[in-house]
């Protein structure tokens, strides 16, 4: 195991993906920030005040659950659990940032963007993730990236953060 984020370098990432936000942002574009459960909740609520103290408030926070869309949802079957979607505002127009901590194959950002699209049509979506680690199967990238690593495809990147786990780090597991 190796520790790829301590704590003050996870703060780091994701003051630097704020900024990145930030800059991005249309002007008067209104922002929406929405997590993907469980850790993306975390990370965007997070984002947050840190987009305010950079000037870019966000006017929505969402939450999405993508359980129902996963394309492996036959093979956890029963194990499955729906921790339900808050999505209390109109996507029409909204330039969304949807959050997740780890991208890998990129099959949860797929799952998310049709979970999305059942609820509506932003103007715009960009990807924010705390971590990259490759191995795309699909042909999805970050528009905002707090860490690209290098990994096998066998590795683990494992991302915990205080308010789940205990403790803020993000480690790489052989």
């Amino acid at each position: 195991m190796s520790t790829l984020l301590n704590k003050n370098e996870l703060v780091a990432a994701l003051e630097r993906l704020a900024a990145d936000i930030a800059a991005a942002l249309p002007q008067g574009a209104p922002l929406a920030v929405v997590g993907i459960r469980r850790r993306g909740e975390t990370l965007a609520r997070r984002l947050l005040p840190l987009l305010e103290k950079v000037g870019t408030p966000s006017q929505h926070y969402g939450v999405l659950d993508i359980t129902l869309y996963r394309d492996d949802l036959t093979t956890i079957g029963p194990h499955a659990v729906v921790r339900g979607t808050e999505l209390d505002f109109d996507l029409k127009d909204t330039w969304l940032v949807l959050v997740d901590d780890v991208l890998f194959t990129g099959r949860s950002v797929r799952a998310a963007l049709d979970a999305l699209t059942d609820f509506g049509r932003p103007q715009a979506i960009r990807l924010a993730v705390l971590v990259d680690r490759g191995w795309r199967e699909l042909p999805i990238q970050p528009d905002f990236t707090g860490l690209r690593v290098e990994t096998t495809r066998d590795q683990i990147v494992k991302v915990m953060l205080e308010e789940v786990d205990g403790v803020d780090e993000v480690e790489l597991h052989e």
